[in-house]
């Protein structure tokens, strides 16, 4: 996978995933850190033309005169995301059902880092490349997060109900609002697409379907600003701050 941008390939950069760094022979910008960091994880360095770096990244996308290969490690498991960690004790998970927008899936990733959840299972086919688009719009944190790739969303919400976790999906006229349930247990909250939401048999396999309050005049939020209310709602309950929560 290619990748561009000074702060997504630093990231990728001191994850270990990186295995070539090529920077703009002409840049202005101080990449000491870049070059400290790649030469410590022993990354090939390639000082090129920036005409190369255009071909490279794609043409017509702002790299910084910076793109580097990136392994491709999104080989995590659903049962990996559930197993506890440091960071994320309880489990606490996004999955994507269908989200075809690069921006999208890479701003979810960013929250997900933020807020020190389990990952995130996204489906092989028909959803956002995990790409230079995503590695960008997540600021870097693409390489940090552990990402399943699943066959089918429907089962592995199955799957995940078996390991104990509770799934929450959300959507436009959820029955219950997003900060009456109780995050504290195992979680996985299940985003749709925007515009079309949730396929039929993902919410039907969901324990619950919550709603965020909307107060303006459009009826809805873009996905990832939605899947960061839920994250951070649920950072805060496990945090111990006091909350009107319900359990099933």
């Amino acid at each position: 996978m290619v990748i561009y941008g000074i702060n997504p390939v630093l990231e990728a950069l001191r994850s270990g995933r990186a295995t070539e760094l090529r920077l703009s022979e002409r840049s202005a910008v101080n990449l000491h850190e870049l070059i400290r960091v790649a030469e410590r994880h022993h990354v090939l360095i390639r000082r090129v033309a920036p005409a190369e770096l255009d071909r490279v990244a794609g043409g017509g996308v702002r790299h910084q005169g910076v793109v580097a290969n990136v392994s491709d490690a999104f080989d995590y498991t659903v049962q990996d995301l559930v197993r506890p960690t440091d960071a994320a004790p309880t489990p606490l998970i996004v999955v994507l059902d269908g989200i075809e927008d690069p921006h999208n899936v890479g701003a979810i990733v960013r929250s997900v880092d933020a807020a020190g959840a389990s990952g995130v299972v996204r489906q092989s086919r028909r959803a956002a490349a995990l790409g230079a688009a995503a590695a960008k719009a997540s600021a870097g944190a693409i390489a940090h997060v552990k990402i399943a790739k699943v066959v089918n969303i429907a089962r592995s919400i199955e799957e995940l109900k078996r390991l104990g976790v509770w799934t929450v999906g959300l959507a436009a006229g959820g029955e219950t609002r997003y900060d009456e349930i109780n995050y504290r247990e195992p979680t996985a909250f299940v985003v749709g697409a925007e515009g079309s939401g949730l396929r039929r048999l993902v919410r039907e396999r969901c324990d619950w379907i919550v709603s965020i309050p909307m107060r303006g005049q459009v009826d809805s939020l873009n996905v990832s600003v939605a899947a960061a209310i839920v994250l951070f709602e649920a950072v805060r309950q496990r945090l111990g701050k006091s909350s009107r929560t319900v359990s099933k």
